[in-house]
Order: structure tokens, then C-alpha cells, then sequence
């Protein structure tokens, strides 16, 4: 196992990391020590919350990475996109397992803050090092200019291929002046490529009503020692704000794409949605 910081590593890092490995979608170089206890200690809540229809965190977890990796897998293998950058990459595994499939056909860039930064940067040289295909690099998703910024980042890319922003767990632990500014740097810097695509989750009202799902909600806000911004009231709002900032957006349902999807708890993913949008050129 990668020797990490765990200090520089949220909680919520480290549970999400050891979700995706404990189900198969991982490798344990991305699994702390940290993430398995937390994992175990939420694991009865998860089954019985699944057992009796009611969304557990888990749920909403997979089901957030798992359509996230099948619309990207779709825009790369249909030839809109070959390069990536997963910005607060955190301890996701997507680009590794990205560029395990996809080889040198694909470029991934895994960006996030310094303190994060370092730890991916050790489980990728355990997992064989970095490469002009897939490597790591800071990044400030706050940051208008500069060598952090996400216009930097993208500029070191090639201009004539399809390019994708990703970020996942990310945008609601922002208010909603910080997403829409931080939305309009992300459509700006992708509307140099052909195509320009950007993935991400975010939790809306429409759906996220009722005594259980104000139960989830403060739940999840506990997990991550923080409040968790709800920005939009529905699907719609959520669209007509990516379009403002530049993009033509869908804000689409896992459940909708469950036959895909083996196995999805519908009650988790229904807490959750996921972001597919195109930048304008």
C-alpha cells in the first residue's frame, strides 16, 4: 500500500477511496488505513439503509463515479475526447484505470492542491510512475490566472484534440457564486478545443425532499465536517446556470441509465446527479 500523508487527505477522501476499492473499481495503493476503519464503521449503517430502500451513502457514492466513468468511456471510445484533467482528484482511481485502458490514446492529468498532490503523486509511482500520458499537477480551481489555474493547465494541451474537465465531490462544498465563477473559467478554457466537455456531480432540492432525505442531507454534512451547498432548486435551474457560464448542459438521473449500471441502489443515486456538458465555442 502507497505510503500517504493521511493529514492531507479529508475524510472524505479517504472513505470515498476505500468505497471504490472495496468494490472492485480500485487498486489498494489508493486505500488508507484511514479508509478502511471508516469504511467498516459505516458499513452496517450502509447495508441496513440499502436493505430496507433508503439511500446510504455508499449508494450514492458508486453510483455518482460509476456513470461519471461510463459517459467519459463513451465520449473518448466515440472519439470526443482524448484528454482529461480530474481536477481535486483526491484518491479517485479513474486515471489510473483510464490509462490502463486507453494507453497513450488518452492523456490524463491528475490536478488537485499541493498537500493531496504529493499523496496521489506516491501511489502513481508504486503503480509504475508518471508519464506524458498520465501525470499529476497543482491546481486552483479558484484561481482566474496563473501557473494553478485551470486555463494554465489546459493550455499545455494539445489545442486540435477533445478535452474534459472532471470534478467529482467537489462543487457543493462551494457556495454558489464560487461554482458559477469557477463554472465560467472551466467553459472559457475548454472552448479552445473541438470539443470541450466538462463531468461533474451535484446534489439538487428536486428529489432531496421529505423527513429521509433531510436525514441524508445532514448525514452527509456530518461526513464531511462541513456544510454541503445545495445550489439549485431542480435539474432545470442547475442547466440554465451551467448555460449562463457558457456551456449546453445536461443534468441527468443514474437512475435513468440503471440497466448499464448492474447493481445500482436507485434509492442512493437518487440523492445524487451528474453533471454532462459541452463547452461553446
Amino acid at each position: 500500500m502507497a505510503r500517504s500523508n493521511p493529514e492531507a487527505i479529508s475524510p472524505t477522501a479517504h472513505y470515498t477511496g476505500y468505497v471504490w476499492y472495496a468494490h472492485g473499481q480500485s487498486h489498494d495503493a489508493f486505500a488508507t488505513k484511514t479508509g478502511r476503519l471508516m469504511y467498516r464503521a459505516l458499513r452496517g449503517a450502509n447495508r441496513f439503509a440499502s436493505a430496507v430502500k433508503l439511500p446510504s451513502l455508499e449508494g450514492m457514492l458508486l453510483a455518482r463515479h460509476r456513470l461519471i466513468d461510463q459517459r467519459l468511456a463513451d465520449a473518448i471510445e466515440g472519439g470526443m475526447v482524448s484528454q482529461i484533467v480530474e481536477v481535486a482528484c483526491g484518491l479517485s482511481p479513474r486515471g489510473w484505470r483510464f490509462a490502463k485502458r486507453y494507453g497513450d490514446a488518452i492523456t490524463y492529468v491528475e490536478a488537485d492542491l499541493p498537500g493531496m498532490l504529493a499523496n496521489k503523486r506516491r501511489i502513481l509511482a508504486e503503480l509504475g510512475g508518471e508519464t506524458a500520458h498520465h501525470y499529476a499537477c497543482e491546481v486552483n480551481a479558484l484561481a482566474d490566472d496563473g501557473p494553478t489555474s485551470i486555463d494554465a493547465i489546459l493550455g499545455a494541451l494539445d489545442p486540435d484534440k477533445g478535452t474534459a474537465i472532471i470534478t467529482e465531490g467537489l462543487i457543493n462544498y462551494f457556495d454558489r457564486d464560487s461554482v458559477l465563477a469557477m463554472w465560467a473559467r472551466f467553459s472559457t478554457a475548454l472552448s479552445r478545443f473541438p470539443q470541450g466537455m466538462y463531468y461533474s456531480d451535484v446534489i439538487t432540492r428536486e428529489g432531496n425532499g421529505g423527513p429521509f432525505a433531510l436525514g441524508f442531507a445532514a448525514l452527509v454534512s456530518a461526513f464531511v465536517r462541513g456544510k454541503v451547498h445545495i445550489h439549485f432548486a431542480s435539474n432545470d435551474e442547475g442547466e440554465r446556470a451551467l448555460a449562463d457560464s457558457g456551456f449546453d448542459a445536461a443534468v441527468l438521473d443514474p437512475r435513468e441509465f440503471a440497466e448499464d449500471l448492474p447493481d445500482l441502489e436507485l434509492a442512493g443515486a437518487g440523492r445524487i446527479r451528474i453533471i454532462e456538458a459541452i463547452a461553446r465555442r
